[in-house]
């Protein structure tokens, strides 16, 4: 005899989690991308100039001057540490691209003896070579980058100090040597490959700004990286437990490191960019922009705690800041009270995913 089986039955409450943890409200990026988007349409109607090709090309320039450094330190944010350091290192990588390049375009200079006297011929080569010159600046401002990023990844991961205090030591020590170098004053990109640079670093590429474009390109690299690599697995396995994840055979030393390089070589490479639009390397150039740059990363949903970031998240957060300011602007409000509503809206970003997370 057979024993009838029962009918199905059914929860549609089981395995559903609220609204505001599904689709685009399930991440901090997603909510504040919404209220990105209404801030853009309220700009718009407090200002007919906002939406005008002048002004996006203008906006997607300045928030590409910090946006590559964001995405540098989010790789940092994301195993849980910290990276303070990143303003100086825009500086001083900067002004020894732009100082490497003064020196090899100048006949008979001291610094660039050395590299005359090796290559022979070297001077007519430097003058005759297009972009060599440029090559070599560009190669010595990113190698200073790696440098430091060494050192704060040796001092973090290997003599196990707290990130917080050794980039924030890194922070002065930088920035002492690009006044010490300097001797308190600005270096101006020249040479014959000066045209070049200017180019490269503010110029445009069919009505696009270059810094935009490789902010593009490297956001691309980055998502890549972070979610379809060992290495990005990595990294977001140290930010999750970090015990854990050297308990599965990760070596945290190497990623620690690895992270903290990519980082200041994103602030060098800003840096280089941000000289180009100045027209010159000032001693005291992003003097602060560390702090627009971690604030970037927290609002588009970079946790401090580890384990959670991307370049969307840092490059809406870039965004939200760029189109703060850009509407005080054309607001006629005072520019000082930019630094006051960042300050309102990282806590309130935090604050809403805390209660979000409470709720669920």
């Amino acid at each position: 005899m057979s024993v009838p089986m029962e009918s199905a039955v059914t929860f549609s409450n089981i395995g559903q989690a609220k609204w505001w943890r599904r689709g685009i409200f399930a991440t901090q990026t997603g909510y504040v991308t919404v209220a990105l988007i209404l801030l853009v349409v309220v700009m718009n109607f407090a200002s007919p100039y906002f939406l005008t090709e002048g002004n996006i090309q203008n906006m997607a320039k300045n928030f590409s001057f910090i946006a590559i450094a964001t995405l540098g330190i989010t790789f940092v944010i994301i195993t849980g540490g910290i990276d303070l350091s990143v303003g100086s290192m825009m500086c001083f990588s900067a002004m020894v691209t732009s100082m490497v390049m003064n020196e090899l375009s100048t006949p008979g200079a001291a610094g660039a003896a050395w590299f005359v006297h090796l290559a022979a011929d070297g001077k007519s080569v430097l003058a005759t070579v297009p972009g060599l010159i440029l090559l070599i600046s560009i190669l010595a401002g990113l190698l200073a980058a790696l440098i430091v990023g060494l050192i704060n990844g040796f001092c973090v991961a290997v003599l196990g100090l707290s990130s917080f205090v050794t980039t924030l030591g890194m922070l002065s020590i930088v920035r002492g040597l690009a006044y010490v170098v300097s001797n308190g004053r600005g270096s101006f990109p020249g040479g014959p490959d000066a045209d070049y640079f200017y180019a490269l670093t503010s110029g445009d590429l069919y009505g696009l700004p270059a810094p935009f474009i490789y902010l593009i390109l490297l956001a691309l690299v980055m998502a890549v990286v972070l979610h379809h690599s060992t290495f990005g697995r990595h990294v977001f396995a140290l930010g999750g437990n970090e015990k854990a994840a050297e308990q599965t055979g990760i070596s945290v030393v190497r990623v620690k490191i690895a992270v903290y390089v990519i980082s200041a070589l994103a602030a060098g490479l800003q840096g280089i960019i941000i000289s180009g639009w100045l027209g010159s390397a000032p001693a005291n150039m992003a003097t602060s922009y560390e702090l627009n740059v971690i604030a970037a990363a927290v609002i588009g949903g970079a946790n401090l705690a580890g384990g959670i970031g991307g370049p969307l998240g840092a490059i809406v957060g870039c965004v939200l800041l760029e189109v703060i300011r850009n509407g005080l602007v054309l607001a006629q409000v005072n520019s000082y009270w930019q630094q006051t509503l960042v300050g309102v809206i990282i806590i309130a970003a935090v604050l809403v995913d805390r209660v979000r997370s409470k709720l669920s």
